[in-house]
């Protein structure tokens, strides 16, 4: 983030993650997703900022984010996403690198497209290992959505992600925005890429636009179709189907 969004984001009133909790958990929500350039942010958080407040933790406001998702051999998760299956699942370890804790998260889309997230804590000095009894929860969090009924799940780490992210809370409307940069995805152990340029900002709210999501449409900055998954292993893996996010890997991905 340059220096004058950081400036304007230290300026912010700050929330503690306990009343960020209470205020806006969001583990059922409406997500949308903006690519926006970097150089474009010093005037969007100024935009944001009155009314907002800042995740503060210990005197921080921006923290390290690093994420394995899990796929099953014939990578299920990701072609239900790269065919816009209406109901879809992921799966993944996220590790906050500032405090070292890291939880397991399923996360599943329904028909109406809301996105519920279940999590549990998760060994931090193993982060790309399922134990069989987190294999058994993310089945049932993945039965329950309606999403596959099968048990016995198998899944192995396919990529890694990693990003440096602020969160802001608006109160008016109860809602949440997280700005992500830095971004950079691997897989294999050596192939990699990095976008130092581009920053995916998130909106979510519990159903109704964000008074973000309408300043970004009064800007001309609409929804993308971004995942940092799907869209990062088709950048990555080039052969794999890809017509869902093919615009946006045009416009922003190095393929």
């Amino acid at each position: 983030m340059t220096g004058h969004a950081v400036a304007t984001i230290d300026a912010l009133p700050s929330i503690s993650l306990d009343d960020l909790v209470i205020q806006a958990a969001l583990l059922d929500r409406m997500d949308r997703k903006y690519l926006v350039p970097r150089v474009q942010l010093d005037d969007l958080v100024a935009a944001i900022g009155p009314g907002a407040q800042v995740l503060d933790i210990a005197g921080r406001r921006d923290f390290g984010y690093e994420s394995v998702y899990f796929d099953t051999p014939d990578l299920l998760c990701y072609h239900l996403a790269a065919h816009r299956r209406r109901r879809r699942f992921k799966l993944r370890t996220r590790t906050y690198l500032d405090s070292a804790e890291c939880w397991f998260e399923v996360k599943t889309r329904d028909g109406r497209g809301r996105t519920v997230k279940s999590r549990r804590p998760h060994e931090s000095a193993h982060p790309a290992v399922v134990d069989p009894e987190t294999a058994v929860f993310a089945e049932r969090a993945i039965s329950t959505a309606g999403l596959d009924r099968r048990t016995g799940l198998v899944v192995a780490p396919v990529m890694t992600t990693s990003y440096r992210r602020t969160t802001l809370f608006l109160p008016a409307s109860r809602s949440r925005v997280t700005i992500d940069t830095d971004l950079r995805w691997a897989i294999d152990g050596h192939r990699e890429l990095r976008l130092p340029e581009l920053a995916i900002v998130e909106t979510k709210t519990a159903d109704r636009l964000s008074e973000v999501d309408h300043l970004l449409w009064r800007r001309r900055c609409r929804p993308s179709r971004v995942s940092k998954y799907g869209t990062g292993l088709a950048a990555l893996r080039p052969e794999l189907p890809s017509t869902t996010w093919n615009r946006t890997l045009r416009r922003h991905f190095e393929r």
